[in-house]
């Protein structure tokens, strides 16, 4: 059931009603905050791996310090207070946009923290993961009101594709700014100043939410219930969505929980060994950085744009079931770089396919986790499906400096990680025959329900 599933049937867009429909603020405002939401996930993940291995930190320690990522995975803990509480003082802006601000402003306030104690200061490793920590968890919190408002904020299906495509490639140019861009930047003012400027940025999401408007039929359905401190509003806020989303789903729930928890592991579970990879091949920042923003960010670019319209044209299923094939190809890819250390041009290849493959397949399950969501419960579903879909992949990459040192004992380096990216991307497999085994489930569950409604028409 969507968040927007109890609204008559709409008829459909036409391809130039869409095209206008770009030209929404809603849409300018989305494509905003889809930057404020992907700004601060590398900065805490791998683009701070890459920061610790020019500081000499060993691939089992960045490995470990990788799981203050967890916190995205958890952030379904904290969702029903999020759906259900004003935030004081902020709260005038409304639950949403002041829920938005306060955790905009708590990822800059830990991203300048990090760049004034760095890996080398007091406390080391210890308390830059500390603050590490505090702007994931305030990042998580941002992606929990954001990817509500994007699902309360469309008026129909249609509009809902829309906001998602352009969350999408708000989020994609941010992971290209924080992958990319900032290696440029830290090449000629140091990792301390970038992280500076970086959380400056976080200024973008602050003016987005000013200009974002709360959406009022969610906002009325949401302040319509129990407040959280009483025992029926405590029960609504922490167990309704469950109930409703099982209620919907039955024991198929199950399942989709399944497919949507392993969809992403191929690029999840060597996520903090990228960035080291790259160091220990030779490349230069400049040259990251480089590939990233140009072939990179056009492979991203053209995966958002196609994956989009794959959804809408192919269904979501077929669309999932590509990204999954593709996903293990781009991330197996990897190992190809080491065959021919420093050689721009492969890696410029690789670069394009994977930042494509991973627009493609992140399009498609922001589409179809958006659908299994039901109004007045928004947050906290959504936090669920999100939370299910990175909790084991940010568990795993934990241990991936473990995997590629054990491995390099035996065969050198290089052959460690190439060995490791192929094992990663044969971790594909098991989403594409889950997914495989939903279509068909669902497809067998609609046409129950069409046969069932044209007996009683």
């Amino acid at each position: 059931m969507t968040a927007t599933s109890s609204a008559p049937p709409r008829r459909k867009r036409t391809a130039m009603e869409v095209l206008a429909s770009i030209r929404q603020p809603k849409v300018a405002v989305m494509l905003a905050l889809g930057f404020s939401s992907g700004l601060p996930f590398l900065l805490t993940g791998n683009t701070l791996a890459y920061w610790l291995r020019d500081e000499g930190t060993s691939l089992k320690a960045i490995g470990f310090i990788s799981w203050v990522g967890l916190a995205y995975s958890l952030k379904v803990f904290w969702a029903p207070v999020v759906d259900r509480v004003d935030v004081p003082l902020l709260g005038r802006l409304g639950r949403r946009r002041g829920w938005m601000a306060l955790a905009q402003i708590l990822v800059a306030a830990g991203l300048l923290a990090m760049a004034i104690v760095g890996p080398a200061g007091p406390g080391g490793l210890t308390v830059i993961g500390a603050f590490a920590l505090v702007a994931a968890f305030a990042s998580a919190t941002q992606d929990i009101v954001i990817d509500a408002w994007r699902i309360e904020a469309a008026a129909d299906s249609d509009e809902q594709g829309l906001l998602s495509s352009a969350a999408a490639l708000g989020y994609r140019a941010a992971l290209i700014a924080t992958d990319a861009l900032i290696l440029a930047v830290a090449a000629r003012i140091g990792w301390a100043g970038s992280y500076v400027v970086f959380a400056l940025a976080m200024g973008i999401g602050l003016v987005a939410t000013w200009f974002a408007l709360e959406p009022a039929r969610a906002d009325a359905v949401m302040h319509s219930k129990a407040p959280l401190w009483t025992p029926r509003g405590f029960f609504d806020a922490v167990v309704g969505p469950f109930i409703d989303f099982f209620a919907q789903h039955k024991t198929l729930g199950l399942l989709m929980l399944a497919a949507i928890a392993i969809y992403r592991l191929p690029d999840f579970v060597m996520g903090p060994m990228y960035n080291p990879y790259y160091h220990d091949l030779g490349l230069t920042k400049d040259t990251v950085a480089a590939v990233r923003g140009s072939v990179g960010l056009a492979g991203a670019l053209v995966g958002v744009a196609v994956g989009g319209l794959s959804a809408v044209r192919l269904g979501l299923f077929p669309t999932l079931i590509v990204g999954a094939v593709l996903q293990g190809l781009g991330t197996a890819s990897f190992a190809l770089l080491g065959l021919v250390p420093g050689n721009v041009e492969v890696f410029g290849a690789v670069m394009a396919g994977d930042n494509f493959v991973q627009g493609y397949a992140g399009v498609a399950l922001i589409a179809y986790m958006s659908s299994l969501t039901s109004l007045g419960y928004t947050a906290t579903q959504y936090a669920l499906l999100s939370s299910a879909y990175a909790i084991l992949g940010k568990f795993l990459k934990g241990f991936s400096g473990v995997v590629v040192e054990a491995l390099a004992a035996h065969g050198g380096l290089m052959r460690a990680y190439e060995t490791a990216f192929v094992g990663a991307g044969l971790i594909a497999v098991p989403a594409l025959v889950l997914f495989v085994v939903l279509a068909r489930l669902q497809g067998r569950l609609d046409a129950r329900t069409a046969a069932a409604a044209a007996a009683t028409a």
